[in-house]
């Protein structure tokens, strides 16, 4: 299974996270949540495939491991 890659963070004055994926807007962050979200990126010991991991898993967009299955199915065979 891959890393996730392509997403990258940004944070705003009013305290809000934009959290974008290969350049398009993928979630935005408040309050709480993105003040967790900046406390866990920002730790020292993280490292950039960590804070790719937690930007994946907070936007949804991570693999699940059913991916391989899914291909074969016969709806998904291209003709």
């Amino acid at each position: 299974m891959g890393r996730p890659e392509g997403f990258s963070y940004q944070e705003r004055k009013d305290g809000s996270v934009v959290i974008t994926h290969h350049g398009r807007v993928a979630t935005v962050l408040r309050g709480r949540r993105a003040a967790d979200f900046l406390a866990d990126v920002t730790d020292l010991p993280a490292t950039a495939a960590d804070a790719q991991e937690r930007m994946a898993r907070l936007t949804g967009n991570y693999r699940r491991g059913n991916e391989r299955t899914s291909r074969q199915h016969p709806r998904n065979q291209r003709v």
